[in-house]
């Protein structure tokens, strides 16, 4: 072994390291974290705590000859620029040039691997061109690149969130490619096992006003629907009592001509009912235009359905209901979910949970930064699999 293998052994670094997500699954591994940045500071400070190590900040100013000998680099790369809840301006956003920077790291360290990871819409953006930039700066710089996407969901974890990781293996040391990853078996998911328990959980957390008000209505119009009624896609009631002539109606969004068009049949089928339904909540409805706005996406109504046995996300988009089988996608914005059964949104807690982090592990004493911090992470049972499978095949 050269002195330059065994200065790097077992040494990694982690940009944009968040909260650490894949330095829990590195050093569940024995790896140690010899570098970490983020430009976010309340990331630095959650990271210096939990791991000892200080952090330093945005990457780009960092001299690349400072940083340290590694044998292994990690980095959940900026997502908005990829991401559904972005605007996907592809490499486009400077913050999607922060991969050319992981290049240029590269190809001064040469490490043996490179783990990646980023949202799933990183394949399909720009018409597949992204990708195809990844991949080839890869390949210039020395690397096999494999793909992987996985979600939480498929370890017992219930929550659905489909991400992409990138491993990237030196062609110099490839053997071959990895067939397949270990999944635990799973017989059933603990849903619950991941909750708080009820009484334990801060009266702050539980819905109220405007929010607990707006359910309550949809709750009653939920009530008048009949048994296998359709009522998606996303009914917009505010759209109901508006008339449009031709001109202004084809000057439209095509998306809001479609919903308009599609919701006017259920309108007219329940006219009576929905027309006394919106005079009675006219004001809560009109507070804000997601309040008015329903995106039901838990199929046709059932016996004794209700608004509160899902989960429930105040959306851009509307008030987005989803079945309770999965936690919604945790994102870094404010979507937090709302657990309908028990009228409360999940906690700071039970996200970190969500992505595999260990009860010990500290989190901000900011709940909103939490949120964002635990909705930026990567899954650390997730980064583990593909870690240890890869490292598995060369150790």
């Amino acid at each position: 072994m050269t002195v330059e293998n065994i200065s790097k052994e077992k040494k990694f670094i982690d940009l944009f390291c968040g909260i650490g997500g894949f330095h829990q699954a590195l050093a569940s591994l024995d790896y140690n974290c010899v570098f970490a940045s983020d430009k976010d500071k309340a990331c630095r400070e959650v990271y210096k705590d939990n791991y000892g190590l200080e952090v330093n900040g945005d990457i780009i100013k960092v001299k690349i000859e400072d940083i340290p000998a590694f044998d292994i680099l990690c980095g959940g790369f900026p997502c908005q620029p990829f991401s559904n809840a972005g605007k996907k301006l592809s490499l486009e956003d400077k913050r999607g040039g922060l991969f050319d920077r992981i290049m240029e790291i590269a190809a001064h360290h040469k490490p043996r691997f490179m783990f990646l990871e980023n949202v799933k819409h990183i394949l399909k953006v720009s018409n597949g061109e992204v990708i195809k930039y990844i991949d080839k700066q890869l390949d210039l710089h020395g690397y096999i690149v494999q793909r992987f996407q996985m979600s939480p969901h498929r370890y017992g974890i219930p929550q659905q969130r489909d991400r992409v990781y990138f491993i990237c293996v030196r062609k110099d040391i490839y053997k071959a490619p990895i067939e397949t990853l270990k999944y635990p078996e799973i017989e059933k998911i603990k849903f619950k096992h991941y909750l708080d328990k009820k009484k334990n959980i801060d009266k702050k957390y539980f819905i109220n006003g405007d929010i607990l008000k707006c359910l309550e209505a949809w709750e009653e119009m939920i009530k008048v629907f009949s048994v296998g009624e359709k009522i998606s896609p996303t009914i917009m009631a505010n759209e109901f009592h508006k008339t449009y002539s031709d001109e202004e109606f084809k000057k439209l969004a095509n998306w809001k001509q479609d919903y308009i068009t599609k919701n006017r049949p259920l309108y007219e089928k329940y006219k009576d009912k929905w027309d006394d339904w919106y005079e009675k909540h006219r004001e809560i409805l009109n507070k804000r235009e997601v309040y008015a706005k329903l995106e039901w996406q838990v199929g046709k109504i059932k016996e004794d359905d209700s608004i509160f046995k899902y989960f429930i996300q105040i959306r851009q988009s509307g008030i987005r209901v989803k079945k309770a089988k999965y936690f919604p996608t945790l994102v870094a914005i404010s979507q937090i979910p709302i657990y309908g059964k028990e009228k409360r949104y999940i906690t700071p807690r039970e996200c970190v949970r969500l992505q595999s982090f260990p009860e010990s592990f500290k989190i901000s004493g900011n709940d909103r930064v939490t949120y964002k911090q635990a909705g930026n992470a990567v899954n650390v049972e997730n980064a583990k699999n593909i870690i240890e499978t890869t490292l598995g095949m060369y150790n």
